[in-house]
């Protein structure tokens, strides 16, 4: 098992940027695919970003150039940076750490705000 624990949520002005921290404990962090989570309409949540044990990302449409997933394995941390959010990103940030595809582990997330 894996604890996480996020930071870095916060409000900001549309056009503005953030970034979302999460630290790991519990497991060896390098072998876990780290990942960004939103709810979203009609789903339980949305992917934000994802970041594989090594190194591959992958983005939702919607933040594709406007956010970067990013991990420090020495500091067992997972980033997202955000640039130009806009209102829609307003959410609740969750992240996730997975294995072989599912989803296991997760940190209680942290809000983000975007006014407009």
């Amino acid at each position: 098992q894996v604890q996480l624990v996020e930071s870095g949520g916060g409000l900001v002005q549309a056009g503005g940027s953030l970034r979302l921290s999460c630290t790991a404990s519990g497991r060896t962090f390098s072998r876990y695919t780290m990942s960004w989570f939103r709810p979203a309409p009609g789903k339980q949540r949305e992917l934000v970003a994802s970041i594989s044990s090594g190194g591959r990302t992958n983005y939702a449409d919607s933040v594709k150039g406007r956010f970067t997933i990013s991990r420090d394995n020495a500091k067992d941390t997972v980033y997202l940076q955000m640039n130009s959010l806009k209102p829609a990103d307003t959410a609740t940030y969750y992240c996730a750490a997975g294995l072989l595809g599912s989803y296991n582990d997760w940190g209680q997330g942290t809000q983000v705000t975007v006014s407009s």
